[in-house]
């Protein structure tokens, strides 16, 4: 099995649409990362384990999303988990911050080029993002306790319907998150990635989600 099967391998109900838009993230992410440096070097080659199926950890843990879901994605680099979870979710609405003007670029360019309707990105800093969402995600962008001062005003309070899980943070990351845990104010649950996806890259990967209400 070839990295750009991945996502069909978890996800079997792709239409024909989304699996060609996931075979071009494997065209578009190596030819701007010969410009910038989006994804390091010596990554790039897992991009679609490491990155790609990484993103959609969120969508295993999620499941199908109500028509009209919103999400923020807070530090989203070069895309991530944005533009997968946009590819997954063409029925949800996705914003998409970072303050490095490049990196942003490339996440707008690409969504652009596989035709994605759904996404609209902002440079500046979170501070400066003033809209309400049903999630708010991201990958490994800071500890969790300021992650969660920073973003829990982003979340709506406003439940919606159809959707499994309570608005909420959900956040990408890996190690012991004790010590990141312990002051946050909103209940904290931990996911094995592995839970959902048995490669080995996996291991210690986590999904934390944070409702917040």
């Amino acid at each position: 099995m070839t990295g750009q099967d991945l996502p069909a391998k978890y996800f079997a109900n792709l239409t024909e649409r989304q699996r060609e838009q996931f075979d071009l993230l494997g065209e578009l992410y190596p030819e701007w990362n010969e410009k910038i440096n989006v994804i390091s070097r010596k990554d790039i080659d897992n991009l679609y384990i490491n990155h790609v199926l990484h993103s959609l950890t969120i969508a295993a843990f999620l499941g199908d999303v109500a028509e009209g879901t919103t999400f923020l994605d807070m530090g989203t680099g070069g895309g991530f988990p944005g533009i997968p979870l946009a590819i997954m979710y063409p029925q949800a609405r996705f914003h998409l911050i970072d303050r490095i003007g490049k990196k942003l670029r490339v996440a707008e360019d690409i969504a652009n080029r596989i035709g994605l309707t759904n996404v609209t990105v902002q440079h500046g800093d979170i501070g400066e993002c003033h809209g309400k969402y049903d999630y708010v995600v991201s990958r490994a962008v800071m500890p969790l306790d300021g992650l969660v001062k920073l973003v829990a005003r982003n979340v709506s309070r406003t439940g919606r319907a159809g959707n499994r899980y309570d608005n909420g943070i959900i956040c990408l990351k890996g190690g012991d998150l004790e010590q990141e845990s312990r002051s946050v104010r909103y209940p904290v649950v931990e996911f094995m990635v592995n839970e959902f996806f048995n490669e080995d890259f996996f291991v210690t990967k986590k999904l934390v989600y944070v409702p917040v209400k």
